[in-house]
């Protein structure tokens, strides 16, 4: 070692035992030193650098402040790299809920043709039976309230139609036509002659115009208003002898229904309807003695069926 050298190594050693006494932080610069003496030996410097012993006391608060600043310039490089890595909470963004409302209620389609059958029962009458006899032509005697007819009995039909619909709104014409076994008999006592009396309702033919409204998609309730003609017989017997007059009478025919869709095509109903005829006048004739006699063939119905629709 070179005299200079040697110097050089005295004098650290001086200044670091001088600064022994300012706590622990300094107790590794003399690693420091080492790694500077090393490199000084290694390059020549000794003659260049003249070291001091008061550089030595501030040479290491230098260092630790800008090793403080270094370690403060790290924390804050860490602590953003956390933050893009997915450390950093989240802000919090108060979204409104999302409120669903139900899809208001779209009417089923009821318009089209459609065609179907039922199955009813009629009843009801009310027929009060009377008669006036005539001789060529002129009425020689009369008697009323001698009896009375209320046709009853089961019913079949079948109709067709056509409907439109605008919104919940339901209205067409259907026309129908109905038959069964609608009747009634009754014994009679004329002045002392037992007579015998049936009205029978052969069938009925109407067309109505039907008027409804949905009350919800699968089910309409209606009315129906229009016209009827019926086609009925009267009959009057003695002991075994009988006779029967033929007439048909047209009249009013109203009610009102309720009907329930199955499905695309179908549908079923139960409907109300009452049918009044009037009066209309049926005679028996016997060369110049005739027996006149006023029918009511009025009636309700009640009845059930079923609708296709095309």
């Amino acid at each position: 070692m070179r005299p200079e050298q040697a110097g050089l190594v005295a004098q650290t050693t001086r200044a670091l035992r001088e600064n022994e006494s300012e706590g622990s932080r300094y107790a590794g610069f003399h690693l420091i030193i080492g790694a500077v003496s090393a490199l000084m030996r290694q390059n020549d410097f000794a003659g260049r650098i003249s070291l001091k012993a008061a550089d030595f006391r501030s040479f290491p608060m230098r260092l630790v402040s800008l090793f403080s600043a270094g370690t403060a310039s790290m924390a804050l490089l860490a602590g953003s790299g956390a933050a893009f890595a997915g450390g950093a909470i989240a802000p919090v963004v108060d979204v409104e809920p999302v409120v669903v409302e139900a899809a208001p209620l779209v009417a089923g389609s009821w318009a089209g043709a459609y065609a179907g059958g039922s199955v009813g029962y009629s009843f009801g009458g009310d027929d009060q039976v009377g008669f006036t006899l005539l001789e060529d032509g002129d009425e020689e005697a009369s008697v009323l309230g001698v009896g009375d007819l209320e046709v009853k009995g089961f019913t079949a039909g079948v109709h067709v139609g056509y409907r439109w619909q605008r919104g919940n709104w339901v209205f067409g014409p259907e026309l129908g036509y109905e038959g069964g076994s609608v009747d009634d008999s009754a014994t009679l006592d004329v002045d002392g002659v037992t007579l015998g009396a049936e009205s029978t309702v052969n069938s009925i033919l109407s067309l109505v115009m039907k008027t409804g409204y949905t009350v919800n998609p699968q089910t309409l309730v209606y009315g129906t208003f229009g016209a009827a003609r019926g086609d009925f017989d009267f009959t009057l017997s003695e002991g075994d002898d009988s006779a029967t007059t033929g007439y048909k009478a047209s009249g009013v025919a109203a009610g009102m229904g309720v009907e329930r869709s199955l499905g695309a095509r179908t549908s079923v109903f139960a409907e109300y309807q009452y049918r009044d005829f009037g009066k209309e006048t049926v005679e028996f004739s016997d060369e110049d003695t005739t027996l006149r006699t006023n029918a009511t063939p009025k009636h309700s119905n009640v009845k059930v069926g079923m609708n296709f629709r095309f």
